[in-house]
């Protein structure tokens, strides 16, 4: 089964890149890979303390996914696989991309309004030809029936 990878934050952008990209799989018989990517903490000097705040970050974006997955699940029918990961999101991502050899394409949203946001910018600039699967940038700005009709 030919999968779409999204990457889930807190944006806007993120939650209307998960809806692109399961109905388009709900339309073409397909699954969505959510990556939920945590930021590495700052260096703490007690370690306890590090694997605390790194734990708290690693809640908050399972949960910031399993909600998301709740509605997704209602909405399309699809089980989205649920990856979380702590560190910095264009390595991971390509990681993932080179892990995973069902991943039809890397969905991404552009923010409604000013920059397009980092992740955009960077696989849609110089490292697009080097990508092994096409981009999909969704419009931030589009309608809930927009996003419908155009996936």
């Amino acid at each position: 089964m030919r999968t779409y990878l999204v990457i889930m934050d807190e944006s806007a952008e993120a939650e209307k890149a998960i809806h692109f990209a399961a109905r388009r799989a709900a339309k073409t018989g397909g699954g969505v890979h959510i990556v939920a990517v945590t930021p590495p903490a700052d260096f703490v000097q007690w370690g306890g303390v590090q694997e605390m705040m790194d734990e708290e970050a690693r809640e908050r974006a399972e949960q910031l996914v399993m909600a998301l997955a709740g509605t997704l699940m209602q909405e399309s029918g699809i089980r989205p696989t649920i990856t979380v990961r702590s560190g910095e999101p264009i390595p991971i991502i390509r990681a993932i991309l080179k892990e995973d050899a069902t991943i039809a394409a890397l969905v991404l949203a552009a923010a409604a309004n000013g920059t397009p946001g980092p992740l955009v910018a960077h696989f849609t600039g110089a490292e697009a030809g080097k990508m092994p699967c096409p981009i999909m940038i969704v419009p931030g700005g589009l309608s809930p029936e927009e996003l419908e009709r155009l996936s």
